[in-house]
C-alpha cells in the first residue's frame, strides 16, 4: 500500500512539473501576480467574437498547437490573458489577423501588436498574445513587461506578405485577414468558394473589406505556387459560381474575377463589372516569371582569325622558350664561375651507369680535364676493343 502510494504521488508531481515546465505565461509580471490559469485546445478556443466553432475551426486551419488563459491582479485591477501557440510563424500571423477587429490601433509592442483601450493584440514568432482589461494605455509599461516575458518561448520567422498586394485605396482599416484553410475563408468570404481553393497544394490567401462606389464590397486575393493553378481555380469558379455573370438565372450575388500570372482576385458585393473593375485593376501580382533553362550559341572563329592567333601562340611559345634557354644558361654559367667544380662539371662525383660485355671500365678523366690529361706530344691509343655502354651522368 505504501509503495502504491508512493508511486501515486511520484506521478502527480512529475505531472505537475512537466505542466509548469510547459507553461509559457509567467506567474507574474511587472507587480502583477497570476491568480489561476489553465490550458486549452482546438475544441476549447476562446472566442473574442463570433461563434466558437468557427474560432476553433479558423486556429486548426492555422495550426494550433496548445493555448493558455491566465488571471492577472494588481489591486483592484485585473487582466485576462490569452496565448495561441502555433505551429509556425505564418499560421500565427493568421491567427493575429483573424483575431484582430476593426477599430484596433497599431502599437508598439512589436511589429505586428494592435491595442483599444480595453484590449491588446500581439503577435511575436509563433505565439499571440490576447490581453483584455480595463484601460490598457494606463498599463502600457507592464504589457511590454509581459510581452518581453513570452517572448522568451518563441520562434521567429518569416512572415506572409500577400498582404502587400491588397489595394489600399479605400480599405476598411484592420479589415485585412490572412487565409489558409477553406473553413476560414468561407467564414470572411461570402458564397462559400473556400473548397475551390487548393489549399493543400501550397495556396494563400488574403480578404479585406471596401468601400466603393457606396458599397461595401470584399476582396479575395488568392496567390498560388503556378499560373496554370490559378488558370484552373478561375475555371473552376467560373463553372460553379456566378463569375462575371456565368450564370445569370441563378440568383446567386454576382462575383468579379481576374488573373494577374500567380495572383487571382475575386470581389464580391460590387453589382456591376464596371465598379468591380476599378478594384481589381489595382491588383497586380508581384511574381516574376524567368525562363531559366541553361543555352548553349557556337559561333565559329573566322579563318583570318584562327591564323592570326596559331601565329601569335606559336610565337608566345617560342619567346618563352627563348626567355627559359636563357635563363637556364646564364644561371648555369654564373654556377660555374662562382663554383668551379664544385655543383656542374664534378669529377669527383659522376655517377656512371655502364653497359658493357668486354671493356676495361670506363673512366670519368676521359671526359673532364684532369691532371693527368695527356700533353699535346702524347700519343693516345685510340684502338680500344669495341663496347657497348649507357652512360648517364649526374
Amino acid at each position: 500500500m505504501r509503495r502504491f502510494l508512493l508511486l501515486l504521488l511520484t506521478t502527480l508531481f512529475l505531472t505537475s512539473a512537466c505542466a509548469s515546465a510547459q507553461q509559457i505565461l509567467p506567474h507574474s509580471f511587472a507587480g502583477w501576480t497570476q491568480i489561476g490559469s489553465q490550458a486549452f485546445g482546438a475544441s476549447s478556443v476562446p472566442s473574442a467574437s463570433g461563434a466558437p466553432g468557427d474560432a476553433a475551426s479558423a486556429a486548426v486551419e492555422y495550426g494550433l498547437a496548445s493555448g493558455e488563459q491566465a488571471s492577472y491582479t494588481q489591486g483592484a485591477d485585473r487582466l485576462s490573458v490569452t496565448l495561441y501557440k502555433m505551429k509556425d510563424p505564418s499560421g500565427a500571423y493568421g491567427e493575429y489577423s483573424y483575431q484582430r477587429v476593426p477599430g484596433m490601433k497599431r502599437a508598439d509592442f512589436t511589429q505586428h501588436s494592435s491595442v483599444t483601450p480595453d484590449r491588446a493584440l500581439v503577435l511575436t514568432g509563433t505565439l499571440v498574445v490576447d490581453i483584455q482589461g480595463k484601460d490598457l494605455t494606463a498599463h502600457t509599461a507592464d504589457l511590454k513587461a509581459l510581452v518581453s516575458a513570452v517572448a522568451q518561448h518563441t520562434q521567429e520567422g518569416l512572415l506572409p506578405t500577400l498582404w502587400q498586394d491588397l489595394p489600399q485605396k479605400n480599405i476598411v482599416e484592420g479589415t485585412d485577414r490572412y487565409v489558409l484553410g477553406p473553413q476560414t475563408l468561407n467564414q470572411l468570404f461570402p458564397g462559400g468558394i473556400g473548397d475551390s481553393v487548393a489549399f493543400s497544394k501550397g495556396a494563400e490567401a488574403e480578404v479585406a473589406r471596401y468601400r466603393v462606389g457606396g458599397h461595401d464590397a470584399t476582396l479575395l486575393i488568392v496567390d498560388f505556387p503556378t499560373p496554370q493553378m490559378a488558370e484552373h481555380m478561375l475555371a473552376d469558379i467560373k463553372a460553379r459560381y456566378n463569375v462575371d455573370g456565368s450564370q445569370p438565372g441563378s440568383g446567386a450575388p454576382p462575383l468579379f474575377a481576374v488573373r494577374s500570372l500567380t495572383l487571382l482576385a475575386v470581389v464580391s458585393g460590387i453589382p456591376s463589372r464596371t465598379e468591380a473593375d476599378a478594384l481589381l485593376a489595382q491588383v497586380q501580382s508581384g511574381a516574376v516569371l524567368t525562363w531559366d533553362e541553361p543555352t548553349f550559341q557556337f559561333k565559329e572563329p573566322s579563318i583570318e582569325m584562327m591564323i592570326v592567333g596559331a601565329i601569335e601562340g606559336t610565337g608566345v611559345i617560342c619567346l618563352f622558350a627563348l626567355v627559359a634557354g636563357l635563363a637556364f644558361g646564364g644561371f648555369r654559367l654564373m654556377v660555374k664561375r662562382t663554383l668551379p667544380g664544385k655543383v656542374f662539371d664534378r669529377t669527383s662525383h659522376v655517377e656512371l651507369l655502364q653497359m658493357g660485355l668486354a671493356s676495361k671500365p670506363i673512366n670519368a678523366e676521359d671526359f673532364y680535364g684532369s691532371p693527368d690529361t695527356p700533353t699535346s706530344g702524347t700519343k693516345v691509343d685510340k684502338n680500344l676493343p669495341d663496347r657497348v655502354a649507357l652512360r648517364i651522368f649526374r
